[in-house]
C-alpha cells in the first residue's frame, strides 16, 4: 500500500552552487519532513545524487555537497508517516526513460494511487518502494512521446488528488501542481553577479534563507519549466472552478514566516486567535500559548481580548526528535521533557491556554495538568481551529478517524477528558475568515468531512 508524502520540495536552476542552495532550502523546510532527505544535481546532462534517512544536517556532509556539482538541482524532505521507512522511498526518485534521465520529488498524496499501482503490476511493472511518487515514473515510461513535457502531461492525466512536484531532466527544471492546488508550490528568483537563478519550493521561507525573492505560485493544473531557452508555463489540465487549498497549512503545517496561498501564515494565525477571542470570550488574567505553534494565535487572542499575553510554558528546544527513555521512572516525566510551566506567571491566575488543534487529546491533558500543577486557579482551553473529526487523504498524516478524539466525543466530553474548566474551538466560518478565503476555495475536510474528491475505500 502506498503512503502519504507530506513533504518539502525544492529546485534551483542556473546557479553554480545549486546543490548547496538546495541543501539550505531543505534545511529551511525541515519542519515539513524529518524522516529522510535527498538531493539530485545536474552536471553535463547527468544526474548525481545523495540521499539518506534522517535530518538534512545529518545526511549531507561537506564531501557530499562538494560532489553534487552542477548548476541545477532538486531536493526533498520526507515526513515521518505510518508505514515502512525504506531507503527505496527516499526522494528524489530517479530513472532513465526513453525521454532521458528523470529525477522527481513529490509533496502530496495521489488518492487513486493504489488503483493505478495494481493496474501497473498486472501489466508487469516492478516497484522498488511504496511511495506514490514512483507511479509517475512508471506512467511516464509507458508514454509514446519523446518530448519530456508531452510525456509528463500524458502521465498526469491519470492522477487524482494532491501533488506538487519538482522534476529534473537532462535539460529542464520542471514544476507541476494538481488542478485543485491542494499543496503550496512557489516560484522565486535570485540574482547574483548579474546572473538570475530561478527556484521552486514548497514554502517561501526557503527563499528567505538564501536571499531569493518570492515571485508567484505554480498555478493549479499548470506545468512550469525552465531550460536553456528560458521560462515556460502551460496548463496540462484545466484547473477546477474552485481551488481546494489545504487550510491546515495555515493552521499548523507551514512555517509561520512563510507566505502560503498568497497569505502570510503568521498573520492568518494571529487572525485565528483574534476571531477565537470573539467566538469564545472568558474572564481571565493571562493568555498563554502552547509553544511554538500556538504563539501567533495566542498573540491575536490577547490583542483582541485585552488580556495580557505571557509565555507561561517554556519549550526545551535542545532535545532531539526522540528522547531515549532508559527506565520506567523517566517515562513518567512525559511532556515535561519538552515543556515546563512557569509558576511565577501562572500561580493563582485564571489562565487561557491557546493551541492550534486537538488531535487525540492526550497531549492537551498533560499540558493542562502541568499548568494546574504550576498553581493556576482556572484553566480555559481555546483551540485556534475547529474539531478535527476526519483523516486527510491529500498529504497530511492525520490519524485514523477512531483515533481523533473529536470524532468520538462531544465538546463537553473532550473538556472533561483534558481537564479544562472550559473549552472553545474556532468555528469553520471563523477559520475561513481568518485566512481571507473570500471566493478562494480551501479544503477543510479534516474538520468538516467535505472532501473535494472521491475517496477510495
Amino acid at each position: 500500500m502506498a503512503f502519504k508524502d507530506e513533504c518539502a520540495v525544492f529546485g534551483m536552476w542556473n546557479d553554480p552552487e545549486a546543490a548547496r542552495m538546495t541543501y539550505l532550502g531543505l534545511y529551511a523546510q525541515q519542519h515539513r519532513g524529518q524522516e529522510s532527505t535527498g538531493i539530485v544535481s545536474l552536471n553535463n546532462k547527468k544526474h548525481l545524487n545523495r540521499k539518506g534517512m534522517g535530518l538534512v544536517g545529518d545526511v549531507f556532509s561537506e564531501e557530499d555537497l562538494d560532489g553534487l556539482v552542477g548548476s541545477a538541482a532538486i531536493g526533498h524532505n520526507r515526513y515521518s508517516t505510518t508505514g515502512e521507512s525504506l531507503l527505496s522511498n527516499v526522494q528524489p526518485l530517479t530513472a532513465t526513460l526513453s525521454c532521458g534521465p528523470v529525477a522527481i520529488a513529490h509533496n502530496g498524496n495521489i488518492v487513486n494511487g493504489a488503483t493505478i499501482r495494481e493496474e501497473l503490476i498486472k501489466e508487469g511493472a516492478i516497484f522498488q518502494g511504496t511511495s506514490d511518487t514512483e507511479l509517475v515514473l512508471h506512467l511516464m515510461a509507458r508514454r509514446p512521446e519523446k518530448n519530456v513535457i508531452e510525456c509528463l502531461k500524458g502521465a498526469l492525466q491519470r492522477l487524482e488528488g494532491a501533488f506538487s512536484m519538482v522534476i529534473l531532466t537532462s535539460k529542464k527544471l520542471i514544476a507541476v501542481r494538481d488542478t485543485y492546488g491542494f499543496r503550496p508550490l512557489v516560484i522565486g528568483e535570485r540574482t547574483r553577479e548579474g546572473s538570475k537563478a530561478l527556484l521552486v519550493a514548497s514554502e517561501t521561507c526557503a527563499f528567505d534563507l538564501i536571499g531569493a525573492q518570492y515571485r508567484d505560485e505554480v498555478k493549479p493544473g499548470e506545468i512550469w519549466w525552465v531550460d536553456e531557452e528560458g521560462e515556460h508555463r502551460e496548463e496540462f489540465k484545466a484547473p477546477k472552478e474552485k481551488t481546494a487549498h489545504c487550510i491546515f497549512e495555515h493552521v499548523y503545517f507551514a512555517r509561520p514566516d512563510s507566505i502560503v496561498f498568497d497569505e502570510s501564515v503568521y498573520e492568518s494565525r494571529k487572525r485565528m486567535g483574534a476571531v477565537l477571542s470573539e467566538e469564545h470570550p472568558v474572564e481571565a488574567d493571562v493568555v498563554i500559548p502552547v509553544p511554538d505553534s500556538g504563539v501567533p494565535a495566542a498573540l491575536g487572542y490577547s490583542a483582541r481580548s485585552g488580556i495580557p499575553f505571557e509565555m507561561g510554558i517554556i519549550r526545551n528546544h535542545y532535545i532531539g526528535r526522540t528522547f531515549i527513555q532508559p527506565s520506567p521512572s523517566i517515562r513518567s516525566f512525559g511532556v515535561k521533557i519538552k515543556l515546563n510551566a512557569q509558576s511565577s506567571v501562572l500561580k493563582g491566575k485564571r489562565v487561557i491556554i491557546i493551541d492550534d488543534s486537538i488531535v487525540r487529546g492526550t497531549t492537551s491533558q498533560k499540558i493542562i495538568r502541568l499548568v494546574r500543577n504550576a498553581g493556576a486557579k482556572e484553566v480555559h482551553f481555546r483551540v485556534a481551529s475547529p474539531p478535527t473529526t476526519g483523516p486527510c487523504f491529500y498529504g497530511v498524516d492525520t490519524p485514523k478517524r477512531q483515533q481523533l478524539i473529536a470524532s468520538e466525543k462531544s465538546e463537553k466530553e473532550i473538556c472533561e477528558f483534558i481537564g479544562a474548566d472550559t473549552l472553545g474551538y474556532l468555528s469553520p466560518d471563523g477559520m475561513h475568515k481568518a485566512v481571507n478565503a473570500g471566493e478562494r476555495g480551501f479544503c477543510a475536510a479534516c474538520f468538516t468531512g467535505d472532501y473535494p474528491t472521491e475517496i477510495p475505500d
